[in-house]
């Protein structure tokens, strides 16, 4: 089978890329081993876990806020077997759409494992080999499983397994507290689940603000999710009815399952980058410049593998370079702002440099604007007043640097802020912009008048005295 360009995975940067080369006329071969199109994020990744997200929303808002509101109902009870139906309904309707967009774009899609022969050929288990004139890798990552002992037991799953669950654990230990154990420990908890994160780190979600990190783990121990933090998991025993896990000096606590979040990987082995000549590492995954160009300058890597950021959205735009570029245009992927949802409750998000990040920029130089949801109306009519809005930027032009966001709706208000610090905008656009009232993206507006010192619907600081 021949082709203009193949493109070996059909996850979030490898369908962009066939759906965009075949929209510039290419004969497009899409070659993906699952079942399902869609990759992580669409089977077993963003989707389903954010469609539990909504079934853990809607139990917190039967649990706080209807009484408040007035709307007078018996207490919520989970019925998990109907919530993994609505997840599964979800992730078929969204895979599915993808297979449709295939053959609305005339994209062939190759069911099987793919594999480079050479530079210009894929070979697929039980099919014909695919050659082609350019090729995009977009084979994912996979979740990374530490060296513990005893971590081999089956009541160790990954975000996969924990996926597939057919009912609750009462005690669930989450090895890890980066995003996606976060996510998970926030979503088993409001289902019943007694949660306790393991995390090596001093810090929860440490990559991100740590107003944001600390504002998160004060929700969660209102919430009773059991904080190990600093603390390495050296063991786990499985009795055969239950696993006992090791921590810290001594430490242990007893769970149902455990879930490891410790990161994940590129998918680089077993493809065959060798025999097409693609420079890779193991950790950091496939060599690629701005313009998702591998070693081999008529193959393109994007993506998971490709060792940029993780996430699904930078996926899209690198896959939509990628196919740009494999049929003769010259765009680079450059350094957008890239929004970073964490869908836990509260939520939150962030965008552009945070605030430890723009003082090691910009020493003194900057200014912080942080406005509560409490005064924020929308928020308080929702009963949803936890958290706030910072601003952060430059002094000297008055640049936007960052924004950091805990509290609702965020991951969706994040992209104001995106827009924004993409057009290199200044904190006085933002906050001399106008906003629809009552919303929640007032609070936006307001947190760059609070860091100009002219906050409205706060009192603002008063300055220091002069020295003597």
């Amino acid at each position: 089978m021949e082709c203009d360009v193949a493109v070996l995975g059909g996850g979030p940067g490898g369908y962009t890329a066939a759906i965009r080369a075949a929209q510039l006329g290419a004969k497009v071969v899409c070659i993906e081993q699952e079942p399902e199109l869609g990759g992580t994020c669409l089977r077993v990744g963003c989707i389903p876990t954010k469609a539990w997200v909504q079934t853990a929303h809607a139990i917190h808002q039967a649990e706080a806020t209807f009484g408040k509101l007035g709307v007078v109902t018996s207490a919520p009870e989970l019925d998990f077997a109907v919530a993994a139906e609505w997840k599964n309904g979800v992730v078929k309707q969204m895979t599915g759409g993808i297979a449709g967009l295939f053959k609305a774009n005339g994209v062939e899609w190759v069911k099987g494992a793919g594999r480079f022969e050479d530079a210009n050929t894929l070979a697929v288990e039980g099919g014909e080999d695919v050659t082609f004139r350019s090729a995009i890798v977009a084979t994912g990552s996979f979740p990374l499983r530490p060296p513990i002992e005893g971590l081999d037991s089956p009541r160790c799953v990954d975000s996969t397994g924990l996926l597939a669950a057919t009912e609750v654990p009462r005690r669930l230990v989450i090895l890890g507290g980066g995003i996606i154990g976060c996510e998970f420990a926030s979503i088993f908890q409001r289902f019943g689940s007694e949660v306790t994160i393991v995390e090596m780190l001093d810090a929860l979600i440490p990559q991100e603000d740590a107003d944001a990190a600390k504002e998160l783990a004060k929700a969660f121990g209102k919430r009773g999710i059991a904080l190990q933090l600093g603390k390495q998991c050296t063991k786990v025993d499985d009795d055969g009815s239950q696993l006992t896990v090791h921590y810290g000096e001594g430490e242990t606590v007893e769970a149902d399952l455990m879930l490891v979040s410790v990161g994940r990987g590129p998918v680089v082995e077993g493809i065959g980058l060798e025999a097409a000549g693609i420079e890779f590492d193991k950790r950091k995954g496939i060599a690629a410049d701005e313009r998702r160009r591998t070693t081999v300058s008529h193959i393109y890597a994007v993506g998971d593998c490709a060792g940029y950021w993780q996430l699904a959205h930078t996926a899209f735009r690198e896959g939509e370079v990628a196919a740009e570029n494999a049929l003769g245009h010259d765009r680079v992927v450059g350094s957008p702002a890239v929004p970073r949802p964490i869908y836990t409750d509260p939520e939150i998000a962030g965008v552009g440099l945070t605030e430890a990040e723009a003082r090691e920029l910009h020493g003194d130089d900057i200014a912080i604007g942080v406005f509560p949801w409490a005064a924020n109306a929308r928020a308080v009519m929702q009963n949803e007043t936890a958290g706030w809005v910072k601003s952060i930027h430059e002094t000297r032009y008055g640049e936007l640097l960052g924004v950091v966001m805990v509290g609702p709706h965020v991951t969706d208000l994040i992209e104001a802020g995106t827009v924004a610090i993409d057009a290199e905008a200044t904190v006085e656009t933002v906050a001399d912009g106008m906003c629809a009232h009552p919303t929640l993206s007032e609070a936006i507006k307001e947190a760059g008048l609070v860091a100009l010192g002219r906050a409205i619907h706060l009192p603002n600081r008063k300055k220091a005295a002069a020295s003597a």
